[in-house]
């Protein structure tokens, strides 16, 4: 069946600004959505399962949640493989496990979510015109998901050397005009490309 309602469930508010603006461009007429932000990824994390337990004792046959943790410093398969755990204890069934008739995906984000961003250069471009264009292109953001040194850190300093957010980088802000631009192909990054195959997976 296909998911008309999806859940979100996310670590914190620069993610639910970003689906925010992102969600209501790719999802078909039709299908809703809510975000709900943890208060960081060590409170998702702590509370995942029992509100999975909650989920699993009325979650209707045409609802999807999405679980989205940035990878950070953990190791991404450790990571999965504790976020598949909590889903099944909760009596859920996850994509991983059951293809054809999930109720979870875990979605781990690598980085950051602006990685992103860097995946689609075009879109940062179009938001903020003093960047340079081809800065995507160089070898070193060429794979977004691989920046060294912290994905949103190098973000800031390449917009505050163009110029913007010399106070510090308004991620929220920020996330809430990339989720109104960024495009559903061509990103370069990994992470988000298995995001959103997710998304119009449940939603087809």
């Amino acid at each position: 069946m296909t998911g008309s309602y999806l859940v979100f469930l996310v670590e914190e508010p620069s993610m639910e600004a970003f689906l925010r603006g992102f969600l209501p461009r790719v999802l078909p007429v039709g299908h809703g959505f809510e975000v709900h932000p943890f208060r960081g990824k060590a409170d998702l994390l702590r509370q995942l399962q029992g509100r999975l337990e909650g989920y699993a004792n009325w979650l209707p046959a045409d609802w999807r949640i999405v679980v989205l943790v940035d990878r950070d410093d953990d190791d991404c398969v450790v990571l999965k493989d504790e976020l598949e755990r909590k889903a099944a204890r909760a009596g859920l069934r996850t994509r991983a496990t059951s293809a054809a008739s999930w109720q979870v995906v875990n979605r781990v984000v690598i980085e950051e979510l602006e990685a992103w961003y860097f995946g689609d250069w075009d879109a940062v471009y179009s938001a903020f015109p003093k960047v340079s264009p081809t800065l995507g292109k160089k070898p070193r953001y060429r794979d977004p998901d691989a920046i060294r040194g912290g994905t949103w850190e190098t973000f800031e300093r390449i917009l505050q050397e163009c110029g913007y957010f010399k106070a510090g980088l308004r991620k929220v802000e920020v996330a809430r005009t990339m989720g109104a631009i960024v495009a559903t192909n061509g990103n370069r990054s990994r992470s988000f490309t298995k995001f959103y195959e997710a998304i119009a997976e449940a939603t087809a």
